[in-house]
């Protein structure tokens, strides 16, 4: 079976998003985690999907010079995440979203098909949030393994990845990586 991966950028305090909405202290969107070479598809919730189309679409229709909504240079990393997110087929679990202009998007209805999807071959599957979704995969038990980056500061008052996660699940610690300007990578089993 498919492994669901969830991976978050995060505070030292578990936050995962500031006040305007994104983590305002992360300076990249790349992913980070090494996921891309173990997955084929990606899970996205309905409440982060809309951001996450219109700011990897502004990336991918124009990867030189001031990103339109940031005004940053796209990091290398940037641009072979878009270069990868255009060919990898994108679920987005919502009641509601009826079309999406990213390439290759579904859409999930039932938290029951994120299961499903698990049971198809294929690699694994990267769980990219928000943290409602996670939060609620987390509870029904889909989830497999969580990876944190986890940078050296305290947000404060934010939105925390764990703020509606029931408080029964166990992690086991997998992997530890020290980063550069004192970020963590943590990688943990969900039991």
């Amino acid at each position: 079976m498919r492994k669901l991966i969830a991976a978050f950028k995060t505070s030292l305090d578990g936050q995962v998003e500031g006040p305007e909405g994104y983590a305002d202290w992360v300076p990249a969107w790349s992913e980070d985690y090494g996921l891309t070479p173990q997955v084929d598809a990606v899970v996205i919730g309905a409440g982060m999907y809309p951001g996450y189309e219109q700011y990897w679409t502004a990336l991918k229709d124009k990867p030189e010079g001031p990103h339109p909504l940031t005004g940053h240079t796209p990091t290398p990393g940037e641009i072979e995440w878009s270069r990868f997110a255009e060919r990898t087929p994108h679920y987005v679990l919502s009641s509601t979203v009826t079309s999406a202009a990213w390439p290759q998007t579904r859409f999930l209805r039932k938290v029951e098909e994120i299961a499903e999807l698990k049971r198809q071959p294929g690699k694994d599957i990267y769980l990219m949030g928000g943290a409602r979704i996670t939060a609620s995969l987390i509870d029904a038990g889909l989830v497999d393994e969580l990876r944190l980056i986890v940078y050296p500061l305290i947000a404060g008052e934010a939105k925390s990845l764990f703020g509606t996660t029931e408080r029964r699940h166990t992690l086991q610690l997998r992997d530890v990586q020290p980063l550069p300007d004192g970020l963590v990578n943590l990688t943990y089993t969900i039991t």
